[in-house]
């Protein structure tokens, strides 16, 4: 019969991809970190460094919903196998077809796993921060910026990713000058790390009494919230640290008592800042550790600019790299780096960014 050599081959496929993932994703030595971790976690004094327990415990689950997914996946191929070899045996097809609409099921399982699979970069796990900084054009760009802070916002919604307004700095009349988004959850920064860049902005302005078409820029950087174990030095003397009172158009996440800081490293001219706690303790410490994510970022890009030319070094930012154009009065918006193109712009910008993100996953941006 034609379907049984059809079901022989999608099983043989399955279990072929199947063998391909669990080698990519490095089944063994990650169930071998599990058991690492849980002798970790059973010594009696593991709770007196609450941070360190707390990632163990983190990497733990992490690890463990992989191989669990891996796990269900090479259960359902060997049920569904034995079934397909009973039939066979007992010249019973009557199952062919619920076998054939089960290997689908298993199937679109196995395409998550594949895609999952992407995320194999030293930090795609991390939580991460994303920085939205307003260009020059006034009111125009710092109205882009709100945009692109609330389509980011609803996007991390869908995909179920925890985040945290963890600074905003309002524009002098509407829409914010800059912002920075803490992200956490399964692979944050993974799915996150291709949107640095450059995103334009063309439309008829709303602020402009001649309706005249406007270009405006902002700038996103996604960088990896990065272990605390990872040795980051900072010299103290190199940083320059300024307590000022939280402003803004009010919300829970504004706090107006003056205990909000900036951090400026002086070497570098990296600043950060945060100022959604009451307290200055606080506020200073997530400051310090977002110039430890950046101070690394910094220095993987000089290790990357070692191996590539800088024609290949995607990850710079500057006013040159644009990754996307939102031409609103044209109705389309086009990802520069991947070629697609969508016409439905609300859609795009209410959060749906799975088109681009995924293609630009998928080409190794």
């Amino acid at each position: 019969m034609t379907e049984i050599q059809l079901v022989s081959n999608i099983i043989s496929d399955l279990n072929e991809r199947n063998n391909q993932v669990r080698r990519y994703v490095d089944y063994n030595n990650k169930k071998d970190r599990i058991n690492e971790i849980n002798i970790e976690l059973e010594k009696s004094n593991v709770w007196n460094d609450h941070k360190r327990a707390q990632k163990l415990s983190k990497e733990r689950s992490f690890l463990t919903m992989i191989i669990r997914d891996l796990d269900q996946i090479s259960v359902k191929l060997n049920d569904i196998q034995d079934l397909f070899e009973l039939i066979i045996n007992i010249n019973d097809y009557k199952e062919i077809k619920e076998i054939i609409i089960e290997l689908k099921i298993i199937e679109n399982d196995l395409k998550k796993l594949e895609f999952n699979s992407m995320f194999s970069g030293e930090n795609d796990q991390c939580d991460c921060y994303i920085d939205l900084q307003s260009g020059s054009g006034g009111i125009e760009s710092q109205d882009w910026t709100t945009m692109l802070m609330r389509m980011y916002l609803r996007w991390l919604e869908y995909k179920g990713l925890k985040t945290q307004i963890i600074e905003e700095s309002p524009g002098e009349i509407t829409g914010i000058k800059s912002a920075t988004i803490h992200v956490s959850g399964n692979y944050a920064f993974g799915w996150l790390r291709t949107e640095t860049g450059i995103h334009r902005l063309v439309r008829k302005s709303p602020f402009d009494s001649g309706h005249r078409r406007h270009t405006s820029f902002s700038s996103v950087f996604v960088y990896p919230e990065i272990n605390n174990y990872i040795n980051i030095d900072i010299n103290i003397s190199d940083l320059r640290i300024d307590v000022y009172r939280a402003s803004g158009a009010g919300g829970q996440h504004v706090n107006r008592t003056e205990s909000a800081v900036r951090i400026t490293h002086i070497p570098t001219g990296i600043v950060t800042q945060c100022q959604n706690n009451r307290s200055q303790h606080k506020n200073k410490e997530q400051a310090i550790k977002q110039m430890k994510a950046k101070l690394y970022e910094i220095e993987i890009k000089k290790k990357n600019d070692e191996k590539k030319s800088l024609e290949d070094n995607k990850s710079c930012i500057s006013w040159g790299s644009q990754i996307r154009s939102y031409i609103l009065d044209d109705s389309r918006i086009k990802d520069l780096r991947t070629g697609i193109e969508m016409r439905n712009i609300q859609e795009v910008l209410n959060g749906n960014l799975d088109p681009f993100i995924k293609e630009s996953l998928k080409l190794g941006l």
